[in-house]
């Protein structure tokens, strides 16, 4: 019986185990794909050979498309048409259906809807594409892609851009492929997706063939950081955003395998991507080029140094100092003193959290390590007879004063921690009959000394 027990536990160990196992990032394995398609009255003319037009080249390629899908199973297809019921005069900016929602299997009947198409009236793109967006089932396991087959540009005020954007912002689809049969591109219509344009009924087979094999083929993408001497670097979150949504799209931790050589990932060719390195401060590679349905390499020079803050005699660990790009005002690291944090190679200024703040300028330099020694504070123990209002000034050589802190309010008795150097302090006390009862006092703090300030004696 405990024979059995022991078994029992250690199956159900080790099925925890395995589900406990970390799953790696991948894209749906499952894509359902949208055609949108002009049925407008402009689609009945002539387009290559006499007497052929643009309607029935499309429906003689795109139906052989459809066909040569059936083969795939995680491929759903669905059909959508629009300016196919009203005629122009009647400017219907509303005339758009999904003709064949998806279904497995369902290729014959978009087949035979396709062949039925009757061209009539106007080009509400923007619209369509609205309404498209409902046309997909809510399900993660699937990527949606939009294909807008079209002869013109939007004729209904819509806006096709803003309309994409949102579309993809909200996670709906991915960047549309448009394909625009024997016209011009035009900037309403590059805006709202991937614009190829079809010159001739040839150029619109070798366009949507390859609009297909790009969408659904494997693109893959390796990242190569590179330090000083072309030693390669690792283990740096490196993240992955949508160039048109501004959304993250994926989030690595870089990986080189034994022989230096950084890992594959793969990533979806519908997004156009910036990345940014999550080294201090980041890098930042925007709109990177990548050749879809293959394999593309960035590499991306990452040259660090560290940076070490420490402070005589405290041994705490509770120094900070705030650190920024030479020349900027963004913060880019609040660093705890006495930590080691890699920064990029280059200048840096360094304002160190103490009474009085100090102003450093610091050069990183690659692989070395970069020490900013800050002196031990002293201790001065104020006394100021009763509460009142008041400042600390800092006295520089030149006789000039730098205002230091406000002393409003405080305890009669009260101690600061204060870095060496020559100070004023100037007080009133709350209940004094006026501003001539102003009292100030000079005094030296000195490296891990205590010193006593009566203000008023």
């Amino acid at each position: 019986m405990l024979y059995r027990l022991i078994i029992i536990v250690l199956l159900l160990f080790s099925g925890w185990a395995l589900k406990a196992q970390p799953q790696p990032q991948k894209l749906p394995d499952k894509t359902r794909l949208l055609f949108l398609v002009d049925a407008s009255g402009s689609m009945l003319e002539t387009w290559g050979r006499p007497n052929q037009s643009k309607l029935h080249v499309a429906k003689s390629i795109l139906t052989k498309i459809v066909d040569s899908l059936r083969v795939d199973s995680k491929i759903e297809i669905g059909l959508r048409l629009y300016g196919h019921r009203f005629m122009p005069d009647q400017k219907k900016c509303t005339d758009t259906e999904l003709v064949v929602p998806f279904k497995p299997q369902n290729h014959q009947a978009i087949i035979d809807r396709i062949n039925a198409i009757n061209p009539k009236g106007v080009t509400p793109i923007s619209y369509a594409l609205q309404q498209a967006a409902s046309d997909f089932p809510a399900t993660k396991e699937f990527r949606n892609i939009v294909i807008i087959i079209t002869d013109g540009i939007e004729s209904c005020g819509g806006d096709p851009c803003a309309t994409s954007l949102a579309l993809q912002k909200s996670g709906v689809i991915l960047q549309p492929y448009i394909i625009g049969l024997g016209m011009k591109a035009e900037a309403s219509l590059e805006c709202a997706g991937k614009f190829v344009n079809a010159d001739t009924p040839g150029v619109f087979h070798d366009v949507i063939n390859q609009a297909l094999k790009v969408s659904l083929g494997k693109t893959t993408m390796s990242l190569e950081l590179i330090g000083t001497n072309q030693k390669p670097e690792s283990n740096i979150n490196v993240s992955f955003f949508n160039a048109i949504t501004g959304q993250s799209a994926y989030e690595f931790v870089h990986f080189i395998d034994r022989n230096g050589k950084p890992d594959s990932v793969q990533v979806d060719p519908l997004i156009e991507y910036d990345l940014v390195v999550n080294t201090t401060p980041p890098i930042i590679k925007r709109n990177v080029s990548i050749t879809r349905g293959k394999h593309t390499t960035v590499t991306i020079p990452v040259r660090q140094g560290d940076l070490v803050i420490r402070q005589e005699g405290n041994t705490n660990n509770n120094l900070q100092a705030i650190v920024r790009e030479k020349g900027k005002r963004e913060v880019i690291q609040v660093q705890q003193g006495h930590q080691p944090h890699q920064y990029l190679a280059g200048h840096y200024e360094v304002e160190t959290i103490t009474l009085p703040r100090r102003f450093f300028t610091v050069e990183i330099k690659p692989d070395k390590t970069t020490s900013l020694l800050i002196p031990t504070h002293g201790v001065v123990n104020f006394n100021t007879i009763s509460t009142g209002y008041g400042s600390l000034y800092e006295m520089k050589d030149d006789g000039s004063q730098q205002w230091v802190m406000a002393l409003d309010n405080m305890k009669s008795n009260f101690s600061l921690d204060i870095l060496p150097g020559k100070y004023k302090v100037v007080f009133r006390v709350k209940n004094s009959g006026g501003s001539k009862y102003t009292s100030f006092k000079v005094f030296q703090v000195r490296p891990g000394q205590t010193v006593s300030v009566n203000v008023f004696q």
